[in-house]
């Protein structure tokens, strides 16, 4: 009995030690996650918009004056002073997990400038895909609204179809979805502030 009392107490010090670490390693690098989640969007958004003479360094200067940052009904965009495009932060269920990411407009609204994935969790070599570079340009130009189409074999003559990716046809149904309801939900909330 005393024995299993000692294991008791044992592993109760052991787990409340555990924890107390843990915990102290979340509070102490939250402001560094946070920094570095901030320094990917914007990053993220001045390429989408060709500028790239920025470091981890100045990114906050070089953002602020190249990007105005508006926000409408809780939704934040992000809007290039000299070309009008505007991107956007997207997030939705994918097969395994989230797939976040920037959707960046032409200043139509409607025309597809880039996508940049942020964040995927979808099998490697297949809907993993989903965020190479080279898959994300075949959305360079396609027109998004009134939706756009992931198909495979899409029609090249279509503007709103693009191709699926080849063995990730559950990623490309997804990834249609949580675009088309990214830019409908962002669409309204865009043409809301236009007629104001």
């Amino acid at each position: 009995m005393k024995e299993y009392i000692r294991i008791i107490v044992f592993v109760t010090i052991l787990g409340t030690l555990t924890s107390a670490l843990l915990v102290g390693m979340d509070l102490l690098t939250a402001e560094r996650i946070k920094a570095l989640a901030a320094f990917q969007v914007q990053s993220t958004v001045l390429n989408a918009y060709g500028i790239t003479n920025f470091s981890t360094e100045n990114v906050n200067q070089v953002f602020d004056e190249n990007i105005e940052t508006i926000e409408i009904n809780d939704l934040v965009f992000f809007v290039d002073s000299s070309s009008g495009a505007v991107s956007f932060e997207f997030v939705g269920n994918g097969v395994w997990g989230p797939i976040e990411g920037v959707l960046t407009l032409e200043s139509d609204f409607t025309t597809i400038r880039s996508i940049a994935i942020l964040q995927q969790e979808e099998t490697p070599g297949l809907g993993g895909v989903i965020e190479e570079p080279a898959y994300l340009a075949k959305y360079e130009g396609a027109q998004i609204a009134p939706s756009i189409r992931i198909l495979r074999n899409a029609n090249p003559d279509d503007p709103n179809e693009v191709d699926a990716i080849t063995g990730g046809t559950r990623t490309s149904e997804r990834f249609e979805i949580i675009l088309n309801e990214a830019y409908s939900v962002h669409r309204a909330a865009w043409d809301e502030r236009m007629r104001d």
